[in-house]
C-alpha cells in the first residue's frame, strides 16, 4: 500500500526543499516555478521507507491567492505534513492551510519546523510549541513535530522515523477498499501515445487494457498503459501517484477535476462516483485558530465547492425540509451545483468564499442523488440525522432507503413502512371483491397508490409490485390462477376444450427463435386472455413483457445458448443476434430477464455467466 502525504504551510517555508533533500527529486515541475523560485501549482514526488513501504508526496503551493491549486493537492491526500519556518514561525497561510485540513477531516499528519540552522535552539523550540497548539486544535491533534534542516541535513532521519510511524497509523486506520478510481489532477497529451491522465489512485485494481468510465459524462476509455514514478506497469493496486495512457478520449474532453473508475456504475454507494448537479451534505464550522471562524454558510449563499480534484460553484441549500440539526455539531444541507461533477458519498470537502476568499465550513457528502419531487416529503430531521449518523456500508443503504422510500435496483429496494402499504393496498383491492380479479388491475392500482407515495419510474414501480404480489402469493394470503388473483379458498374454473385448442395453436406459433408479437399470435391461434393466462400459469409459455413470449421449451434453446456463448467470451447482443438468426429486439429482451435472474451477469466487457448459470435449462 502507497500512502499520499500532502504539504502544508506558508510561502517560503521551505517546503519544496525539505521534500528535495529527503527525496532527491525537485517537485517544481513548471519552468516558472524554478526560475521564480515559487510552488504555483502541484508537485510530486516519492520516498522508499526503510521499513519497505512507500510514501507519495504532493507539493502544494503556499501563495494565499493559490489556495485553490493547494487544494487539488490537498483533496486527494491520506495525512498531511504542516511545514513551519524556525526564523518566521506560524503565518497566515499557515493557519489557513491548517484550517483547511481540519475541514477536510485529515487526521494524521506530522509537522516539521525547517531551517532550524538558521535560528538559535530556544528559538526553535519555542515555534515547534507554537506549532504543537495550532495542530493541537485541529483534527491533527498529536502530531509529531520534528525540527529539521534541509540544508545540513540535520534531523533528516529523525523525519523519516517519523514518517515511518505515519504510514504505520495511517495503515492500521485502512485505506479505501473499493472499485480503482483516480481524481484526474493532470491531462495532457504524449506525442505519438496520445492522452495521459495523472492522479491519485483510490482502491484498485487497474490493469492495462482494462475499460474504465470517466465522470461526469459516462464515457468509457481504454487504459493503454500505467506508470508509476516513472516507470511502466501492467497492474497497479494500493492506492499512490499513477499515470494512465487512455484511448478512446481526447486530451480536449479531459481536464481537472473528472473522475476515472473501475466501478460499474450500479447507483451511489459510499464507493461508488456517480455525476450530479445537487447533492445532499452535512457541514461543520470551521475551527476558530484564532481569526474568528465564520458562521456555517446560510441559506442561499453562493460558495466555492472544492472536492477531490474539482472546485465548482454552488448555491448552499437550508430552508424548508433540508433544515436539520445533526449529531456531532453538523448541519445538513443541500448543494445545487453549476454544472454536474463526480462526488463519492461520504468524502469530505471545503466550501470557501469566491471573494474575498476564505475558508466558510467542511463537510462530507452524505447523498450524491438526493430525494426528488414527491420522495423528499420524506427527508425529517430524524432520517437526516440516521443517515448522517451510519458508520457502515450496510447502515448507509438502510438509512438512505429510509429517507428516499424506494431505490432503482436489481430489485427494486422499498422501505419497510411502503411495502406495508403496497402489501395492505393488494390485499384491500383483492378482498373486497367477490370475484377473480385480473392480476393487471390489481398491480395498476398499487402502482398507482405506491408512485404517489414515492419517487419511482414507471417501470421501477411495476417491478416493485409484481415482487410483492408474488410474495402474497408465496405466503398463501392470495391465490392466483394464471393472471387472475383472488382470496385464498376462491375456485377457479378451468379452460374449455375450444379455448384448450387454442391455447396449443399459440404455444406452437410461439415456438420460434424469433415469435411474433403476443398480441397478434393470440388473435390468430384465437385463444382468449384467459388461455394465455392459463398457458403462463402453466409454464408452458414465457412472458418476457406485455407483448413478447416464447413457447417455454424455444426460451430454454435460447437460454443455453446465451449461456454457452457467454462461457466461451463475454457475450456482446450482436453476437447472439448473430447465433440466433433474431434481430435486437429481441436479444435486448432476453438478455435483461436473463441478467434479472442472474443467469448471466452483464459486465463493461460483455455478459459473463452469473450465480446461477447452473440452473440454465439444456434444450
Amino acid at each position: 500500500m502507497t500512502v499520499v502525504v500532502g504539504t502544508a504551510g506558508h510561502i517560503d517555508h521551505g517546503k519544496t526543499t525539505l521534500l528535495r533533500a529527503l527525496t532527491g527529486i525537485d517537485a517544481d515541475r513548471l519552468p516558472e516555478e524554478r526560475r521564480r523560485g515559487m510552488t504555483i501549482d502541484v508537485g510530486y514526488a516519492h520516498l522508499d521507507l526503510p521499513d519497505g513501504s512507500q510514501l507519495d508526496f504532493v507539493d502544494v503551493p503556499g501563495h494565499d491567492k493559490l489556495v485553490g491549486n493547494m487544494l487539488v493537492g490537498a483533496g486527494e491526500i491520506d495525512a498531511a505534513l504542516l511545514v513551519v519556518a524556525a526564523d518566521d514561525g506560524p503565518r497566515p497561510q499557515t493557519i489557513e492551510h491548517l484550517e483547511l485540513l481540519d475541514a477536510l477531516g485529515i487526521t494524521d499528519g506530522l509537522a516539521v519546523v525547517t531551517k532550524s540552522d538558521a535560528v538559535p535552539s530556544d528559538r526553535a523550540a519555542d515555534v515547534a510549541a507554537a506549532t504543537r497548539a495550532l495542530l493541537d486544535r485541529t483534527s491533527l491533534a498529536g502530531g509529531p513535530v520534528v525540527l529539521v534542516s534541509a540544508s545540513t541535513g540535520a534531523g533528516l532521519d529523525e523525519l523519516r522515523s517519523a514518517l515511518v510511524a505515519l504510514v504505520d497509523r495511517v495503515l492500521a486506520r485502512g485505506l479505501p477498499a473499493c472499485p480503482a478510481r483516480l481524481a484526474i489532477d493532470r491531462a495532457f497529451t504524449v506525442k505519438g501515445r496520445g492522452a495521459v491522465v495523472t492522479g491519485t489512485l483510490r482502491g484498485g485494481p487497474l490493469e492495462r487494457g482494462m475499460t474504465l468510465r470517466l465522470l461526469p459524462g459516462g464515457r468509457e476509455l481504454r487504459v493503454r498503459e500505467i506508470q508509476v514514478h516513472g516507470g511502466t506497469v501492467d497492474r497497479v493496486a494500493g492506492g499512490g501517484r499513477t499515470a494512465l495512457n487512455v484511448g478512446g478520449v481526447g486530451v480536449a474532453d479531459l481536464h481537472r477535476g473528472m473522475v476515472v473508475t473501475a466501478a460499474p456504475g450500479s447507483g451511489p454507494t459510499s464507493s461508488e462516483p456517480v455525476s450530479t448537479d445537487r447533492v445532499l451534505v452535512a457541514l461543520r464550522a470551521v475551527t476558530d485558530l484564532g481569526g474568528g471562524a465564520p458562521p456555517i454558510p446560510a441559506d442561499r449563499m453562493r460558495v466555492r465547492l472544492h472536492t477531490g480534484t474539482e472546485e465548482i460553484g454552488a448555491v448552499v441549500g437550508r430552508s424548508g425540509r433540508d433544515v436539520a440539526a445533526l449529531p456531532g455539531g453538523e448541519v445538513a444541507a443541500i448543494l445545487r451545483l453549476e454544472r454536474p461533477v463526480a462526488v463519492v458519498a461520504a468524502d469530505r470537502f471545503v466550501l470557501r468564499r469566491p471573494s474575498p476568499g476564505g475558508t466558510l465550513a467542511g463537510g462530507r457528502f452524505l447523498d450524491a442523488l438526493p430525494p426528488r419531487g414527491v420522495s423528499r416529503r420524506r427527508t425529517t430531521p430524524e432520517r437526516l440525522a440516521a443517515l448522517a449518523a451510519a458508520t457502515s456500508d450496510n447502515a448507509t443503504a438502510t438509512a438512505r432507503l429510509d429517507l428516499h422510500g424506494a431505490v432503482p435496483g436489481n430489485p427494486v429496494a422499498l422501505a419497510e413502512d411502503l411495502v406495508a402499504a403496497v402489501r395492505t393496498e393488494i390485499l384491500t383491492v383483492v378482498a373486497a371483491s367477490r370475484e377473480w380479479l385480473p392480476g393487471a388491475d390489481v398491480r395498476t392500482r398499487a402502482n398507482a397508490n405506491l408512485r404517489r407515495l414515492v419517487t419511482l419510474a414507471a417501470a421501477d414501480a411495476r417491478a416493485a409490485v409484481t415482487s410483492l404480489v408474488d410474495a402474497l402469493v408465496r405466503e398463501g394470503r392470495l391465490q392466483r390462477d394464471g393472471d387472475r388473483l383472488a382470496v385464498p379458498g376462491a375456485a377457479s374454473a378451468g379452460p374449455g376444450a375450444e379455448t384448450l385448442a387454442a391455447m396449443d395453436r399459440l404455444e406452437s406459433a410461439l415456438d420460434v427463435a424469433a415469435p411474433p408479437s403476443l398480441s397478434d399470435a393470440a388473435r390468430a391461434a384465437g385463444c382468449p386472455p384467459d388461455g394465455i393466462r392459463a398457458l403462463e400459469s402453466a409454464g408452458r409459455i414465457v412472458r418476457l413483457d406485455d407483448d413478447l413470449a416464447y413457447a417455454a421449451d424455444a426460451y430454454r434453446r435460447l437460454e443455453a445458448r446465451a449461456v454457452e456463448l457467454a462461457t466461451a467470451a463475454p457475450l456482446a447482443p450482436a453476437a447472439l443476434r448473430d447465433a440466433t438468426g433474431t434481430s435486437r429486439k429481441y436479444v435486448m429482451a432476453i438478455l435483461e430477464d436473463l441478467d434479472r435472474r442472474e443467469i448471466l451477469r452483464r459486465t463493461p466487457a460483455g455478459h459473463v455467466p452469473g450465480p446461477r448459470a447452473a440452473a440454465a435449462t439444456n434444450p
